[in-house]
């Protein structure tokens, strides 16, 4: 059975704690837009891999690609507010 979105935004809260948490996806590949105060003082690098491991072993078993967008809660509304 392939996954929903709501069951990876439950996936990624359980490991980094969400200000905002988007994503959509068909079952297969994700979207995800990701806000959490865990990423200040981290390269997108770093942000990343705070996201992988909140998925596990999911990203190999049942999650073919995850395309991820991560900010702090200060550039979230940088972004938003142009």
């Amino acid at each position: 059975m392939l996954p929903t979105p709501k069951q990876i935004e439950d996936y990624i809260q359980q490991g980094v704690a969400c200000t905002y948490l988007q994503v959509e996806g068909d079952g297969q590949h994700f979207f995800a837009t990701i806000v959490s105060p865990d990423f200040e003082g981290k390269r997108l690098i770093q942000r990343h891999q705070l996201v992988y491991a909140a998925m596990g072993d999911r990203m190999k078993a049942e999650v073919h690609a995850l395309s991820i967008k991560a900010f702090t809660p200060e550039e979230f509304a940088k972004n938003t507010a142009a």
